[in-house]
């Protein structure tokens, strides 16, 4: 395990057999049955946490301020300029760690967009839908029909948002389980 990873471990009666890593507001956590020995647990969570470690930090260099403006200008090409004909506006991305009840924020104005750090262990899909939908700001402020007409051209609109509504949920009432769940779904 990283020595500069601080590692909350929560034993569960009701966990048999397997053991989960996940983030939670920023902390690294671990689901372990109730049952595991010290020694058990020392020999298993150190690969787990690595490989998370791993994943997290891979994504984190896939994307970091820059990927997400290349990643930014390919969503814009791809749905906003050549469905909708729509300019590309002058955008600064970064990833933030104090959002926790929000995805992502936009500021009309200046064209800042900020992601929260949450997104960066989802999956690639469900980034490039809050990133599109903070890039529809850009052009319209507010949730308007116009708005949702615009951000409609994403293919995977429904199953996004019900991913995001599914692990806000979990997350609000403590379901650590769940969303570290949401959180190994990787798929493309």
């Amino acid at each position: 395990m990283s020595a500069d990873q601080p590692l909350e471990i929560r034993r569960s009666a009701r966990r048999k057999r397997t053991l989960t890593v996940f983030r939670e507001r920023g902390r690294l956590v671990a689901l372990v049955p109730q049952r595991l020995t010290r020694a058990q647990e020392a020999e298993l969570l150190g690969p787990l946490v690595e490989r998370f470690l791993k994943r997290e930090a891979g994504a984190g260099a896939r994307l970091g301020d820059a990927g997400l403006a290349e990643r930014a200008e390919l969503l814009h090409r791809r749905y906003l300029r050549t469905q909708l004909g729509l300019p590309l506006p002058a955008v600064r991305l970064r990833w933030v760690d104090n959002q926790f009840r929000r995805w992502g924020s936009c500021s009309f104005t200046t064209g800042e967009i900020r992601l929260s750090s949450r997104l960066r262990t989802m999956p690639d899909w469900v980034l490039d839908y809050v990133l599109l939908h903070e890039l529809v700001h850009l052009y319209q402020p507010d949730h308007s029909p116009e708005f949702h007409r615009l951000l409609s051209v994403y293919p995977r609109l429904a199953e996004a948002t019900a991913y995001l509504r599914g692990y806000q949920h979990a997350a609000d009432v403590g379901d650590t389980a769940a969303v570290a769940g949401l959180e190994d779904d990787l798929e493309a």
